[in-house]
């Protein structure tokens, strides 16, 4: 037995089976991604255009030089921004999951210092258990995989308000930390397969069954402040995540079978003697 590994394949991620490797299953983020996202487009071609307005002399110098290249300067813009904001929150979680487990951290990159400020001040006006963090959730009866962030217990009082005294009722949740602009809808289906998953398996191959949740929530984080809020991870919620789940199949496997070789076509050109003659 041992850990849960993972692999590339088509531009989405597959969780390895620890126990038996012919299993792959898709991972929650890579079925999400089968939601459409129309603004993207838009949001894309924004970057290029205030790029290209905010360096207009040096892209047009480079155009010069290398026109191809000025080309794909600019029509990288989108990449290289998401690439940025992924590495930020690659190492914000890392720094996040530290944190939460006790370890000192020291001093950070200036660039990570307001969310290990802030992520502190959330430890102290909250007071969550570390339960789990950073283990994989495995759904055996719809086929994905996931690696959840934490799972917390908070004690909150009659408003739901946490109480860092930890005298209100305890309340056990599926937490995912987003360093993201804003929060999205889509993290309630993320939150939900995590929840609704058969088992959690550990970094060392062993499993044991999902807790029962009470609930989830996003702790978004920017450069500036935090908030914890609560998600829904409802039947209506983890059911469109599993109409997704069965649209990863169709774009993966099904849509490829579904259209056979030719049983009748058009018939070929005639080739006169003359072209034979003349090749």
């Amino acid at each position: 037995m041992g850990a849960v590994r993972t692999i590339q394949r088509g531009g989405s991620r597959f969780y390895i089976d620890p126990d038996r490797p012919e299993i792959k299953l898709p991972g929650v983020t890579s079925v999400i991604g089968m939601l459409p996202k129309p603004f993207l487009a838009f949001w894309s071609a924004k970057l290029t255009a205030e790029l290209a307005v905010d360096s207009l002399p040096f892209v047009a110098q480079m155009a010069e030089r290398d026109r191809q290249g000025a080309v794909d300067y600019l029509k990288g813009a989108s990449r290289r921004y998401t690439k940025i904001r992924a590495d930020l929150g690659s190492k914000a979680h890392d720094l996040f999951e530290r944190l939460i487990r006790g370890e000192s951290v020291g001093r950070v990159h200036p660039d990570l210092e307001p969310y290990r400020a802030l992520f502190v001040d959330f430890l102290a006006a909250v007071n969550p258990e570390l339960v789990r963090a950073e283990d994989c959730a495995w759904s055996d009866s719809y086929g994905y995989a996931g690696s959840f962030d934490a799972i917390l217990r908070i004690w909150v009082d009659a408003d739901r308000k946490p109480t860092p005294d930890r005298s209100g009722v305890p309340l056990l949740l599926m937490v995912d930390w987003k360093t993201s602009a804003d929060t999205y809808p889509d993290v309630a289906l993320q939150m939900a397969a995590y929840a609704n998953a058969d088992r959690i398996i550990s970094p060392d191959g062993t499993s044991e069954p999902m807790p029962e949740l009470d609930g989830a929530a996003v702790l978004h984080i920017t450069a500036d402040q935090w908030a914890l809020k609560p998600v829904r991870i409802d039947a209506d919620v983890f059911d469109m995540f599993v109409t997704l789940r069965k649209v990863f199949t169709w774009d993966r496997e099904t849509s490829k079978t579904v259209i056979g070789r030719a049983i009748a076509s058009s018939a070929q050109a005639l080739v006169t003697g003359t072209q034979r003659r003349s090749r």
